[in-house]
């Protein structure tokens, strides 16, 4: 990566969320011996009214990462068995993070065959966040790791740029909080791009009388 191609990408990153998800899209992400291509991303602000951002309550030890600076990772564990990674994006201070929900492997695919066998068609090895990361073979040790050297995890700029009228928007997948905002983004017809499923709270049982 040039100096140019890292202070354009640094500034993205250093900026706002949602146009930081935005730019994002198309980019390339390096580990573990195998590239994805980003098709779909999420954007989570910080302590600014998110409610379905981790720092929405404020600094934890889990989500202190998100605090800044930008351009290094924030990747937790799920639903005890899964690994999913934001991008730390904005200003220092100022919680945010760009979740990488989907992407198309573009090299290294033997490599990423081989961590999900299990999977049959190639665009399903990182389709989904926790696909993403099992792709990637990213666990908890990427945690605070930064994108824009020559590190383990590497996050380099799109091979060609995307135009705005190839990205799509809608709301957020499975939040439970603000789930109505149009923070998820994509590159529209892709066919790496994960389904949607909203948020259904359980309801409790009603007593009869």
């Amino acid at each position: 990566m040039t100096d140019d191609e890292t202070r354009g990408l640094g500034e993205l990153l250093a900026g706002p969320v949602e146009p930081a998800a935005r730019g994002l899209l198309g980019c390339r992400l390096s580990a573990g011996g195998v590239t994805v291509r980003i098709t779909e991303v999420e954007a989570y602000a910080g302590t600014a009214g998110d409610a379905a951002s981790h720092a929405h309550r404020g600094r934890t030890r889990r989500n202190a990462v998100m605090f800044g600076p930008s351009g290094y990772t924030y990747v937790y564990f799920t639903y005890g068995m899964h690994w999913c990674m934001n991008v730390v994006t904005g200003p220092e201070g100022e919680a945010s993070a760009v979740l990488l929900r989907a992407g198309e492997v573009v090299d290294g695919l033997d490599v990423a065959r081989a961590r999900r066998t299990a999977v049959r068609r190639d665009l399903d090895l990182a389709r989904g966040p926790a696909r993403l990361c099992a792709a990637l073979g990213l666990d908890g040790a990427a945690y605070g790791l930064y994108l824009l050297g020559d590190g383990p995890v590497r996050l380099r700029p799109p091979a060609e740029p995307v135009p705005a009228e190839a990205v799509a928007a809608g709301p957020r997948v499975g939040v439970t909080g603000a789930h109505d905002r149009p923070w998820r983004f994509w590159l529209d017809g892709e066919s790496t791009v994960s389904q949607y499923r909203r948020h259904v709270p359980k309801r409790r049982p009603t007593i009869g009388t």
